[in-house]
């Protein structure tokens, strides 16, 4: 029978998901941790789906999309090195699970969504702020930016997002190739973002980044 969700279970499951999630696989700044520990991800996914939100696999969202295991997103924050203040791009940002962890670390969020359904299940956040548009062109109109998080495995990396990053910003994200996922990092240095693999992680793929054929990584 599923767990049926109230607040001291769920405050007991993001115990359990940090310990034995995050702790034991190299998630332990103590302000993502705790973030992670504090954002109630049950609020961001289906409520059908509560009672398995702290489960260590990604949920289904609804239309073609999932939140990423709390691992993923966990080993995502530490790469992206966010300090308080920073302004970051969530590129995918689904229900805003991601864009909460980092609104309490400080930072100035950008959540780009082009599912006007997802975006519409995320809980008010007054610290957010919601863009709706194409995934893959970024959010031009607003500036540079700190750091950029793309939410999910891509095939390649739009030009017009690494142009959106600052001199030695830091962009994460994941590749695909054929079935492996990989986490990625980079720093844009001369006006470019080289992407460098951290960790093999089943990551939930992000639609219309597509390699053009022929492409390799």
């Amino acid at each position: 029978m599923a767990t049926i969700l109230n607040e001291t279970n769920a405050a007991e499951m993001r115990a359990a998901m940090v310990d034995s999630q995050l702790r034991t696989n190299d998630v332990i700044d103590p302000a993502i941790v705790g973030a992670m520990g504090a954002v109630a991800r049950e609020a961001h996914v289906p409520s059908a789906l509560a009672s398995v939100a702290y489960m260590d696999r990604a949920i289904p969202l609804g239309e073609g999309r999932a939140l990423n295991a709390p691992l993923v997103t966990g080993r995502m924050l530490v790469a992206a090195m966010v300090r308080p203040g920073m302004r970051v791009l969530i590129v995918g940002a689904a229900t805003g699970y991601s864009a909460a962890c980092l609104a309490l670390l400080g930072a100035e969020v950008f959540a780009l969504e082009d599912a006007a359904g997802l975006a519409a299940m995320a809980p008010a956040n007054t610290s957010v702020s919601w863009l709706a548009g194409p995934l893959a062109a970024g959010a031009p109109d607003r500036g540079l930016f700190d750091r950029i998080i793309v939410e999910g495995a891509i095939e390649t990396l739009p030009q017009a997002i690494a142009g959106q990053l600052v001199e030695g910003g830091r962009l994460v994200a994941a590749t695909r190739d054929g079935a492996v996922t990989r986490l990625v990092q980079g720093v844009k240095t001369g006006g470019t973002v080289a992407l460098r693999p951290f960790a093999d992680m089943d990551v939930a793929p992000l639609p219309g980044f597509a390699a053009p054929k022929g492409f390799q990584f």
